[in-house]
């Protein structure tokens, strides 16, 4: 078995969750259950599925409890925390600041929210294997927003017959979402703002480049953004296992 070319993770699990209350009063979204498993389980899971080594998980809210929960967690992958207390920086500067914990090589990035029924195959393990960095900065996992459950947006994205992806524009309706996973190359952010900012920028930069690629999630993506969200995302699931 050839070695993975992705061997490092990073988890964004800092937000605050304040569309989840009155869930996340007292506790972080990410170690929120959803089919009898923290999301952060099943975004950590995925990753050793894939082969990836390490993961980085970066903390603001509640940080106590996600280092608490990953301190006991056994097996792959191994995690490390980026430590985000003083100032939440958003997807961009929470990846920025890990930078020296993720390497120098091309990574995985996930919303520990980021939530789906797989197809025949999984789908990190599909978007590693679909990544070029000859032809690409960024490799996005994208889901078709007409069948997405419980998401009642335009859409995000548009996608040529090569897999480049451009905004949705004017249009009324896009046919995919961003479903929080990512491929990046650490030097993007090398002319990147201090502080926070959003992975919106790079995902643009990248456009104007060519060089922004979408892969089409084989499954199901299930918003889980807020609790009503959450019982129909796990009577999907619970469907789902009762199908033949």
């Amino acid at each position: 078995m050839s070695e993975p070319t992705i061997t490092r993770a990073f988890v964004l699990a800092a937000g605050l969750g304040t569309r989840m209350r009155p869930v996340t009063d007292t506790r972080p979204k990410p170690l929120v259950a959803v089919a009898g498993k923290a999301l952060l389980d099943h975004a950590l899971d995925r990753v050793a599925e894939a082969g990836i080594g390490t993961a980085v998980v970066n903390v603001h809210y509640l940080a106590d409890q996600i280092e608490a929960h990953l301190a006991a967690r056994t097996g792959r992958p191994a995690t490390e925390v980026s430590d985000e207390r003083d100032a939440l920086l958003e997807t961009g500067g929470g990846v920025k600041k890990a930078l020296g914990l993720l390497g120098e090589a091309p990574f995985v990035v996930l919303n520990s929210d980021s939530f789906w029924l797989e197809g025949p195959t999984p789908n990190l393990g599909r978007l590693i294997a679909g990544w070029d960095p000859e032809a690409m900065d960024i490799l996005l996992l994208v889901a078709p927003t007409a069948t997405s459950l419980g998401y009642e947006g335009a859409g995000d994205f548009v996608m040529d017959p090569e897999g480049r992806l451009e905004r949705r524009g004017e249009r009324a309706v896009a046919p995919f979402i961003y479903a929080g996973v990512a491929i990046l190359k650490p030097e993007l952010f090398a002319d990147t703002p201090e502080g926070a900012f959003s992975l919106n920028l790079l995902f643009d930069r990248a456009i104007t480049r060519n060089r922004l690629h979408g892969l089409r999630l084989d499954g199901q993506w299930l918003h889980v953004g807020t609790p009503e969200a959450i019982r129909a995302a796990e009577e999907r699931v619970s469907a789902s296992t009762q199908q033949p």
